[in-house]
Formats: C-alpha cells, structure tokens, sequence
C-alpha cells in the first residue's frame, strides 16, 4: 500500500532538483506548469521570505522545505530514500510522457490513406526515452491532469494506450501552441474524454455514406459523360463532402444562419451540386455549353458562386459560395469580408450567426501569401468575423507534379495558422466518422471561442490536377498506389456492412438511386428551399442592368450643409485637442460658416456627414485613414490627456444626427491585397454602404493588383457581380521618389472597358464631395478609382466656396476658368488631368500666353466625350491640342486618352503631347532631376509640337 502511495504521488520530498526546476517555470509563466502544480506553488505565494517579507518570487529553499515538510505530513510517506526518489521521478517522467503525446503525437497519428511512409522516430514518444520500463507499464500513477479516466490514476499501460488511441489514430490534433490554458483544457477534455473515436448511431452512419456516394458518384458521372472535360475531381477526397455536409447542419443547430464559402477549384462542382444544392441538369447544361450565355464575358464553370437555403434542425442556411478566379487563395479575403458585411447588416457582433468558411489546398495553404494577411486579420477590430472555419482537401501532392519537398518549408501544409495560435486537427480522409468528429469540433471551438480552426483532411488525387493531366508521369509509384486504392465510399460501405448497419446490396442499392438521379437531373439534396428569402437578404436589383449616367442630385441645401458643419466641428468640452488639431477643427468650422473656403479635409467630411444623414453607411479602410496619410483627415481625434484605449478618441462624424447611419474608420494592418480583397467582399455584399480603401500611398496598390485585375476591374463582366467599391489612391508628383509618386494610372486605364469602373481625378474640394455623393446617390454601382492628391490637400487654390456644394454637381471636365481668355483668340487647348493644372495656370501667367485655353479633364474614364467635345468647340480658331501629364509618357493617361481626344478634335486640328519622357521607372528619385523634368514639361506644353502629332 505505501509503494503504491509512493507510485501515485509525485509531491514527494526527494525530488528537489525537478522541484526547483517546475518553479522555475512558474514563476516565468504560471499557465506553462500542469494544474496540479500550479496550485502546490499558488499555496506556497505567501510562505515568508527570510527577511519577513510576503514577495511572489519565494526563494528557493523555503519552497523546497514546504515540498518536505508536506511529504513527511503524509499519510503514507516514509522516509525518503532512494526508491522514493525513483518513484517519484517516474512519476514526473510519466508527466513529460503525456505531454509529449500532446505535442508530437500527431506526427505519428495515422493520417495517409495511401500509407506511402513509416512512422517517423521521434524518441520523446518511447516511454523508453523517460527510463520507463516494461517493468513500470502495471505500476499505478496520477493522471489528475488528463480526461482518460474517471479514475485519477491509471496504470502507465492504460495511460500509454489511451494516449496513442487518442493521439496517433486517424486523428493528429495540433492545439499545445494555443497560449491560453482555458483553451487547451477545452481541447483536452474534448478528444482525451473519447480517445479521438466518435460514436454515431445506424442512421448517422447510413447518412455519412449517402453523402460519399454522393461525392463519388458526381464525379464519376461527369468523368464517363463529359470526358476529357477540367472539372477539377474530388475523387480521393470524397470525405471533404461530408465534412461540408455535417458543417452546414451543425451549423443551423448551433444558431448560424448564413454560411459564406470561399475555394478554390478541387471539389467546387461538387459542392455546388452536394452542399448547395445546384441542379445537377444545369451544370450538365454548362459542360455542354448550352448554358445562356447573357454576361459580356463570362467565366469557366469552376470559378463560378452560387447562393442557397438549405433547411437544417435549427432552422433555414443561407449559403453563399464566392465567386473566383484562379489565384486561388485571393478568394480568402473577399468571402471574409463579405461575411463582416452580413454581420453588420444583422447587428451580429460576434459573428455568432454568420460563419466563415475557407476550403483550402494544400500546396495554397502553404504557398499563397495572402493566407497569411488574411489570417492576421482574423482579431483586429475593423475585420474581425467571429473566427473562421478552414478545411484543406490535402491531396499530398500540391498541385501539378511537386513534390512535398518543394511546396513548403514546414512540417505540415498548415503551420502558417499557428501564427495566430489556430487549432489543426489532421485527419485520414479515409475515415469519414473521424472527418465528421474533426468537423464538429471545430465548428464548436469556433462557436465558443470565436477564433479560427482548421481541419486538415488528409487524402489523395485519383486523377491528375486537371482531367487532362497523367501524374504517373511524374509519381509512378504514388499513383501505382492509387490505382490500386478502392475508395473511401467502398471501404466505408463494407465497414457499415460488416457491422450490420446496412444489408449486403446496401452500398450497391445507394449507388444506382444516385445515378437514377443524375440521370434525371435532380436535386441530390433534399433540404434545399426555394423561393425563399431571409429577413436579411439584400436586394440588388434596383442596382442591376442600368444604363450609365455622370448625372446625379449631390447639392446640398445651405442650411443643412450649416448645421451638419456645425455638428462635425462641435467637440465634447471635456475633450483636449492637439494645437494644431484644434486650429484644423475651428477653420473647418469658419468653413460651415461660409466664412472662408472649404478645404479637401472638409470636403470628404461634408460628404460623409451627408451620407450617413441620409441613411448611407460609410465604412473607410486603410493605413493611415483615421488622420491619413498626409495629416489632412482627422476623422478620429485624439484626447491629448487620455490613452485612446481609455476613451480617448473621438470621431465627429460618429456624432452627426441621432438617427445616423454608422461611419467607421479603420487603420489598417500593413496589408494591401487582403485588406482591399476584404474590403472588395464587404461592397459585394451591400449596395447600400459607401464602402472605401484608401491607399498610404497610390504606388502600395500594386502589391493588390491581382484583386483589381481579377475582381474589380472584371467581376461584372465574368460573374455579373455589381460593386461599388471605392478606392481613394494619393497621386502626383511632389518630388518623392518612384515608390511615392504615381499610383500608375496607366494600369486602371488599360482595365477599362465595357464601362466595368469609373476612373477619376478630382482637383477641388467640391468635386471630391459631389464625387462621393454620386457615387451612393446614382441607382448602380460601379467601382471608383480616385486618383486622390498630396500638395493639393491643402493648396489654397483647390478649396472651393460654400456655393460650389451647395448647388452643381460633379463636372467630369472643368472648362476654362479665367475670364480673361478670348475664346475667338484662342489658338491652342490644353487638356490635363491632376496637380498639373494649377502648374500650367501659374505657367500661363508667367508667359502671358493668353491665347491658350487650359481644361481638365476629371473623369478619365468613362470618358466624357459629350462634355470634352462642348469645350473643344468652344475654341473654334484653336489649331492645336496639347495633352499635358506629370507621368512619363508612356505611363499616365496620355496613350488611352490620346484616341479619345482626336474623336473629339475639330477638322485640322493637330495632338500634341508635354510631359516627362518615357521611362521604365515611375518618377525619378533625385529632387533636382524631378524639378527639371517638372520645368521642362511646362515649358513644353507652351512651345512649338513637336514629336509624335496626331492631326485630325
């Protein structure tokens, strides 16, 4: 009996060197020793110190005469001796054994349904690493600290197999890097209770097996029905349908009730037809090309979305699979931002009712640069989404011919998740009840803990990356493997036989019913709804199929534009404002007042604050957007006796009517291309919400390019997605080097087409005011690209008098300004876009060059041919037309307009072009090169053309 209470009690006197050791690391991180101990050292916090003292880092020997004093109090404990000593050792090597289990053993779970390698040696899961013995597997110790057992103590043999049950079966559970203990107990209890095995009943079972046959039978409709066509097979991977399927339903039952997707191409069809619901006849209609054909575009069939209400036990589902092209992981993104939208709409805080759902492959996972700006944003407040559920169909091969060497630098595909201490659960696809356990948990870790989780099917790809590929070409002896493997729906399908769950023919009997339907074209989801519509569904028609208009009511009566001037400019009296903050706030105020003229600043709050009075969400993102980048903002104020942690912000615009709309501003993490992906998903989901991405500096969006390029400059076009995504994009050439300088207008010019988005350059106060308001005010959406300025922020020539916003609308061209131009002597025009005009007027002045007429053009795109073509005639005796640009010639807008321009010309009339010399690089980086350049470009726009003259 005493050896047995030795055996069980690793507080035993003896062992002091291990003692000082656990003590240590409590006092560095009390949450890094087990419970048990953390409580023995939280008793002993107040034991005295030598000098009396009552201090939290107690010195060592007290602690260690505490631990003695308390073994020789015991019951049972005899002297301590050098048996004593062994066993209390044990008991501690017992510990390290457990908790190596829970760190490593996933390493030899048995993940590969293709069994192609051998358990790696990792020697800290032999008990033999511990000096535990055969002699020791029937020796009684403490396991107060896992949830095997009822029983606090266990044999080291029932402890070894249920760790390895546990730990190295079908499941490898990844959660020891989570910090918080709270979270990690929750995993403990959850996988140790079962030993990772879940327990499901005969009509579960049969179900699971539907959803397989499913997922195997589509695919291998297609393949026989459709040959040779990319589809992009699930085949190997058939429990990723599974998966989704108990997602979904679980989902309804714990309160969600929409569900956005985001993936890539593996599996899409199939979900479409299996999780969504898609009629299968409509996908066989777009494989034989007889789908209707009404979009100008259009896109291949696995880059295509689809919405739909699946009924669940907790009620209606709405899902919604975003569409997207191939850069695969780009798609992450823009489905979180959709669902902050849905969650905003819903008053959702916490992300509670809208789930987040991004379907992942393996190589993309740990490739994409994007997943990794995505998932910092999971936590900030701008983009948080209540966590997000990640599924990676890991076929073991990437995605042509790689080898795992090659795709990545970590062990697993998914190790770029623990960045933000996310939870993996490995598991063999395989075996669809452990993929259906590694579901549910996920789905409610996320639930109760409202970050991400990833569940990483391990499976494989019976066919090569696309239908046309032959992979044996490169993975003979993988793929002698496949050929040879039967299928997870036949493997499981003898499982539920042999347990009797199903007859014989049972399996078999599934198989044809589904090929019925197929054949039918039916519906292989019976819970999908029609004509439903949910409380919270937006409804985009009064945007869609509109013809283009520059016309639209954005003047504001001059008492209302007062009293929210007034309501902007109004600050708590308890509140400190920064000097220069507080001279910002009272000129703006003189400005509401009509006693000066309205600055940029003022402009974009003007139109704020009308937006959100009349019922328009803003919602502004970026860097720098609460003061901006050039301190011209100030949207958030900051209390100067206050941390902005502790009420020490401020934000007027947040203050504008009682019954307001919200307005928020963001700064961003350093991220464009997922930040301005999540922002593109945010407007795809609500019209109604003036939705804008400011850049720190225009020349930051290229690291976005593929979102223009894939989804904003063509989503109508190949998906007829409408967006009114605005992005505000700080342009011009102040001297400050290639990176800060041109946001390449160019790029957007040569993306416009079709009137897919709305190009402009506004050059006043009041034309960035009436600019924003047009763009909620007009019955479509479209996407808006503003070159915004630096120097013209707070150039007194760009402001604009009180009467400007309050009649009039935005002018896609400026005419000529000056009275002093006769319009009969007028021999020469030039047109401009930008920062340039206030050059050449001073330009103009200083050579007395009267006989030329300056216009801007504000809108570069679509351009406006009625109003360029009005002002072109207005100049009858002009000869000449001069295109003037900051940008190198071959950069800026010169090579897109120039066409525009000579349709408008007048017969005889000759094009000319001033502007800085083409150049492979955006602006010069030397300050007085920049100045010459700047001299030399006005001086051309003056002189004789010469160059390249286009004539009419």
């Amino acid at each position: 009996m005493m050896e047995q209470s030795r055996s069980n009690s690793y507080l035993f006197g003896g062992n002091a060197p291990y003692v000082e050791e656990m003590y240590e690391a409590y006092l560095e991180n009390p949450g890094s020793v087990p419970d048990t101990w953390r409580a023995y050292f939280d008793a002993l916090q107040h034991v005295p110190a030598a000098d009396g003292s009552d201090s939290r880092d107690v010195p060592h020997a007290p602690v260690i005469e505490s631990f003695a004093q308390r073994a020789k109090a015991n019951a049972f404990a005899v002297k301590a001796s050098s048996t004593d000593l062994a066993i209390a050792r044990k008991q501690v090597h017992v510990q390290s054994l457990i908790a190596a289990y829970r760190f490593l053993g996933s390493r030899w779970a048995d993940l590969d349904p293709l069994k192609r390698t051998e358990r790696p040696r990792i020697p800290e899961l032999d008990p033999a690493f511990y000096d535990l013995t055969e002699a020791d597997m029937d020796i009684t110790f403490s396991a107060t600290n896992t949830y095997f057992s009822t029983n606090e103590n266990m044999t080291l043999r029932q402890i070894l197999q249920a760790l390895r049950e546990t730990y190295c079966g079908t499941i490898g559970a990844e959660y020891m890097h989570i910090t918080d203990p709270g979270e990690k107990r929750w995993w403990q209890e959850r996988i140790e209770a079962i030993r990772s095995k879940p327990t499901y009943n005969a009509a579960e079972k049969k179900h699971i097996l539907d959803r397989l046959t499913a997922a195997e039978g589509l695919e291998r409709y297609l393949h026989t029905k459709f040959v040779g066509q990319k589809r992009f097979s699930l085949e190997g991977g058939e429990s990723f349908i599974v998966s989704m399927d108990e997602l979904v339903q679980r989902a309804g039952v714990k309160g969600v009730q929409e569900v956005v997707i985001g993936m890539a191409h593996r599996g899409r069809l199939n979900v479409l037809v299996n999780t969504l619901g898609k009629m299968p006849k409509d996908l066989f209609a777009e494989f034989d090309h007889t789908a209707p054909e009404d979009l100008p575009s259009g896109d291949v069939k696995y880059h295509q979305g689809f919405s739909s209400d699946i009924t669940t036990a907790g009620g209606p589902v709405h899902l919604s699979l975003a569409f997207n092209p191939s850069h695969l992981e780009i798609v992450n993104p823009v489905a979180e931002g959709s669902v902050k939208a849905r969650m905003d709409r819903r008053g959702d805080a916490k992300g509670l009712q809208v789930l987040p759902v991004i379907v992942h492959g393996d190589a993309a996972f740990a490739g994409q640069g994007v997943v990794m700006e995505t998932l910092a944003l999971a936590q900030t407040r701008g983009y948080y989404t209540g966590g997000t559920v990640h599924l990676v169909i890991n076929n073991q091969i990437g995605f042509t011919t790689s080898d795992p060497r090659d795709t990545r630098s970590t062990l697993y595909c998914t190790d770029v998740v623990k960045m933000i201490e996310a939870p993996v659960l490995h598991v063999n696809g395989d075996d669809p009840e452990a993929v259906v356990l590694c579901t549910q948990l996920a789905l409610d870790y996320r639930q109760q803990f409202n970050k991400d989780v990833v569940v990483d099917i391990v499976c494989f790809r019976k066919l090569g990356h696309n239908e046309q590929d032959t992979p044996s070409l490169t993975q003979p002896l993988m793929y002698k493997k496949i050929a040879v493997h039967p299928g997870t729906r036949k493997l499981y399908g003898e499982k539920l036989v042999a347990q009797g769950v199903l007859p014989e023919s049972g399996p078999d009997d599934m198989v044809k019913e589904f090929r019925a339907a197929m054949d039918a074209g039916r519906h292989t989801r019976d819970p999908v709804l029609t004509n439903f519509k949910g409380k919270y569904a937006v409804d985009w028609s009064p945007f869609l199929h509109k013809k283009w208009t520059d016309a639209a009511d954005t003047a504001l009566p001059v008492a209302e534009f007062k009293r929210l001037a007034e309501r902007i400019t109004t600050i708590p009296s308890n509140f400190k404002l920064h000097p220069l903050v507080e001279k910002v706030i009272a000129d703006r105020a003189a400005m509401g007042r009509g006693e000066i003229n309205v600055d940029w600043g003022m402009g974009e709050h003007m139109a704020f604050a009308s937006l959100v009075a009349s019922g328009y969400p803003v919602r502004l993102s970026g860097e720098d957007s609460g003061r901006g980048t050039f301190t011209h903002r100030h949207a958030v104020l900051h209390d100067q006796n206050r941390e902005k942690f502790d009420t020490g912000t401020y934000t007027p615009l947040q203050n504008v009517t009682d019954k307001q709309a919200p307005f928020v501003v963001i700064d961003s993490l350093l991220s464009e291309e997922a930040v301005l992906a999540f922002e593109f998903g945010y407007a795809s989901s609500d019209p109604n919400t003036l939705v804008i991405w400011e850049a720190q500096f225009g020349d930051f969006v290229n690291g976005a390019q593929v979102v223009i390029d894939q989804f904003i400059a063509s989503g109508e076009v190949k998906w007829g997605r409408a967006n009114g995504l605005t992005m505000m994009l700080p342009h011009g050439y102040e001297g400050q080097g290639p990176e800060h300088s041109s946001a390449r207008l160019e790029r957007f010019m040569q993306l416009s087409a079709d009137t897919n988005m709305q190009v402009v350059q506004p050059t006043t106060a009041s034309q960035i005011f009436h600019l924003l308001r047009r763009q909620m005010v007009r019955a479509f959406r479209k996407p808006l690209v503003i070159m915004t300025p630096k120097s013209l922020l707070r150039n007194k020539d760009a402001t604009s008098p009180m009467s400007e916003f309050t009649k009039g609308e935005f002018r896609t061209v400026i005419p000529e300004l000056d009275a002093s131009v006769d319009a009969g002597k007028v021999k020469r025009i030039i047109a401009c876009s930008g920062k340039v005009y206030y050059d050449l007027v001073k330009k103009r002045a200083e050579r007395k060059s009267h006989d030329v007429a300056i216009i801007r053009v504000e809108q570069l795109y679509p351009f406006p041919h009625k109003a360029f073509q009005a002002e072109v005639k207005k100049y009858a005796n002009a000869t000449e037309i001069v295109w003037c640009q900051d940008e190198p010639q071959n950069q800026g807008a010169w090579f897109f307009v120039q066409h525009y321009i000579h349709e408008n010309m007048l017969e005889g009339q000759k094009l000319g072009y001033a502007g800085r010399p083409a150049s492979a690089s955006p602006a010069v980086g030397y300050a007085h090169l920049h100045q010459e350049q700047q001299i030399a470009l006005l001086e051309q726009a003056f002189a004789k053309l010469k160059g390249f003259i286009l004539t009419k």
